[in-house]
């Protein structure tokens, strides 16, 4: 008998599918390695937002009102970095995987579909966290003075991530590939002129104003301003309106997702 047996017979490595939280932090760790390589995602993810700071926080192109521009633009940046992640780079890249049929092998292997999109949502939070670690850097330098409750900005922007990853799913669940590049790249210009990201809401007309406000990029940039330039507490209108589009939006790609 040769070296590969055991005392009682057995053989190693022994056959069989890997522990499943070792198979989620395996898939999410190549999500994040993926996502970290592509030049795309990290122009959406990281180049594009650090722009607009340092240009609209150095530059008096639009006015924000009283007060200091970085106090009024960091928030609504680090709303835009959920949005590029959580949204358009995750509909986009799922959105391609599932054409080239990624995801129809990957639902096939013993990691279940509950837990791939389980690693698809730690990939997210991952690349977030880094994000807004950047951007944080950035806006301090350029003279940001932060206040409120950590906590708050965190449910913001775990809500803010719930319903923008639920929305990107079901765009890149239900529409061809290309259809969802051409449409989340244009959401995401959209939002980012009508969600109060670096234009104040107030500067649009009133009739507008009131329907902008239930956007989840208003609600999360609104909320996050309120508490980090004004120091709020909870801000319960603004989480409200994130968990209704969380709901919806994850609910939505639950029952509509295709794999193929």
């Amino acid at each position: 008998m040769n070296g590969t047996g055991t005392a009682g017979g057995r053989y190693a490595p022994a056959p069989g599918a890997a522990p499943l939280p070792r198979m989620v932090r395996a898939q999410a760790w190549l999500e994040t390695r993926t996502q970290l390589r592509n030049g795309e995602q990290l122009l959406l993810t990281v180049v594009i937002p650090t722009l607009l700071l340092v240009l609209f926080g150095a530059v008096d192109i639009v006015d924000t009102g009283r007060g200091s521009r970085v106090d009024f633009l960091a928030p609504g940046i680090l709303a835009l970095a959920v949005l590029s992640t959580a949204f358009t780079g995750q509909a986009i890249a799922t959105g391609f995987e599932r054409r080239y049929g990624v995801l129809k092998r990957l639902g096939a292997s013993p990691l279940p579909r509950w837990g791939l999109m389980t690693a698809k949502t730690c990939s997210v939070l991952v690349i977030e966290a880094l994000q807004v670690l950047l951007l944080s850097v950035v806006a301090l330098a350029l003279g940001w003075s932060p206040h409120g409750n950590p906590g708050a900005v965190l449910l913001l922007l775990l809500l803010g991530t719930a319903a923008f990853s639920g929305l990107g799913l079901l765009m890149a669940g239900t529409l061809r590939a290309e259809a969802t590049l051409a449409a989340a790249n244009l959401v995401f210009i959209l939002l980012l002129v009508g969600g109060g990201v670096v234009v104040p809401l107030e500067r649009f007309p009133d009739a507008v104003q009131g329907v902008l406000r239930l956007l989840p990029i208003s609600a999360l940039s609104d909320g996050l301003r309120e508490v980090l330039r004004h120091g709020t507490g909870m801000p319960w209108g603004d989480l409200g309106v994130l968990a209704v589009w969380a709901v919806l939006g994850l609910g939505a790609a639950a029952r509509f997702f295709k794999w193929e």
